[in-house]
């Protein structure tokens, strides 16, 4: 338990660095209830609008999480992936199968009924973020100005499943991040589905070993898996990366 306890604070930790390193390269300082006078009912809004949402799909709460990992990893947590208009992040490939903006939409339109001009996109984002992990409670730091520039080549950096270790070490380590952050922040899969041909590869024909898989990959594991996505199928099953809670944010 203290183990997983510390898992769940590191990850929220990750998060925040990542938006320490937006403020540093946009030059401004955030702080919980940056909004305290001028838009004091933001959070409430936000958080809202956020579980209306997920009452009705609750699959979108992994994915507004993923949509402010890869909002924040390039040039920091600045909403530039919500930017519309060819080339730019939301264009790029491993931004395609990213989704959730009608949440954050949604949630910026009645954040302007009540407050107009006052919130950026950035915030709202990192707020739906922290109130779509179903099961976690943190304070977000808020006062970010959302960024003008959207490149889709700025989302080649972006870790991917494919890449070696060192690679992924090497990414995390331009924003001041360890290899211990980096296994953390790879915790966030405790929420939400996969798609079978993001790690069928591992499970079939993968090696010269008797079974084909992955020798890293425990032999009772890989039968649980081969059984979930067999090799027959064109890989667009999805299965629960945690078959114990899909829908919560937990150890």
């Amino acid at each position: 338990m203290m183990e997983g306890n510390y898992s769940k604070n590191k990850f929220f930790l990750v998060l925040a660095l990542l938006n320490m390193a937006a403020t540093l390269v946009k030059g401004q300082g955030t702080r919980v209830g940056f909004y305290s006078t001028s838009c004091p009912l933001v959070e409430s809004i936000v958080s809202s609008t956020v579980q209306s949402h997920l009452q009705s799909d609750p699959s979108l709460g992994p994915a507004i999480l993923k949509m402010h990992f890869h909002d924040c990893f390039v040039h920091g947590c600045d909403a530039s992936i919500l930017i519309n208009g060819p080339d730019t992040e939301k264009t790029a490939p491993p931004n395609l199968g990213v989704r959730g903006s009608e949440v954050t939409d949604d949630a910026k339109a009645q954040v302007e009924a009540t407050c107009p001009g006052v919130v950026s996109c950035a915030d709202i984002l990192a707020l739906a973020a922290r109130d779509a992990a179903k099961g976690q409670k943190w304070d977000v730091p808020t006062g970010r100005r959302d960024g003008k520039v959207s490149l889709a080549s700025d989302a080649d950096n972006l870790p991917a499943f494919t890449d070696p270790i060192e690679e992924l070490r090497r990414k995390f380590a331009a924003f001041g991040l360890n290899a211990r952050d980096l296994v953390t922040l790879v915790g966030a899969h405790t929420i939400g589905t996969t798609a079978c041909e993001f790690f069928s590869y591992r499970l079939f024909n993968f090696s010269a070993t008797s079974n084909g898989a992955d020798p890293s990959i425990n032999p009772d594991f890989v039968s649980q898996l081969r059984t979930l996505c067999p090799s027959n199928e064109d890989g667009t099953r999805r299965v629960a990366l945690d078959t114990d809670s899909v829908d919560s944010f937990d150890a």
